[in-house]
């Protein structure tokens, strides 16, 4: 695959095309045991697409699509949990390791304008804090829930984008 420095990430609205893709991507083990707060049973279709109908419904949360020279890759969202506005993002694990998730997450951040945003990710899920990290998020707080994916609780880290 090209270097990301040759292809360019782009960011576009959500079309019905893309959901298949995501669930797709997120079939995956071990993107589901870094991710560590998925879905109950990931390989449910009908809940996954019956989940994502919801989210594309819901005005109050951004989504976009991160593609990678013209490919789907993963999606970017804002939405709010525990009454903050918190950021996420997903990337297919075939394309991990190429700065697409610093690249997208810096777009999608254009977008969104409010501060303080706020991120979590698993305390072991080091190249996703070190994304956060990158685009301006600090450490600021723990927490701790349980994790469907490993089937135990798992300590999470909180970080913050100030204004």
């Amino acid at each position: 695959m090209e270097s990301i420095n040759k292809c360019e990430v782009k960011l576009r609205d959500i079309i019905e095309e893309d959901i298949p893709i995501f669930f797709e991507q997120q079939l995956d083990s071990t993107a589901n045991y870094m991710a560590a707060f998925t879905a109950k049973d990931p390989t449910d279709k009908d809940a996954f697409f019956d989940h994502w109908k919801k989210i594309i419904a819901d005005e109050t949360i951004t989504i976009k699509t991160i593609l990678f020279n013209g490919i789907v890759t993963g999606h970017v969202s804002n939405f709010e949990q525990f009454g903050e506005p918190e950021v996420s993002y997903w990337i297919g694990k075939e394309y991990w390791g190429q700065g697409i998730a610093t690249k997208a997450l810096s777009k999608f951040l254009e977008y969104i304008m409010v501060r303080p945003l706020y991120a979590r990710a698993a305390k072991d899920n080091l190249a996703s804090i070190r994304v956060l990290e990158k685009c301006g998020f600090k450490i600021i707080s723990e927490d701790k829930g349980f994790s469907n994916a490993r089937g135990k609780d798992v300590e999470e880290f909180i970080l913050k984008l100030e204004p």
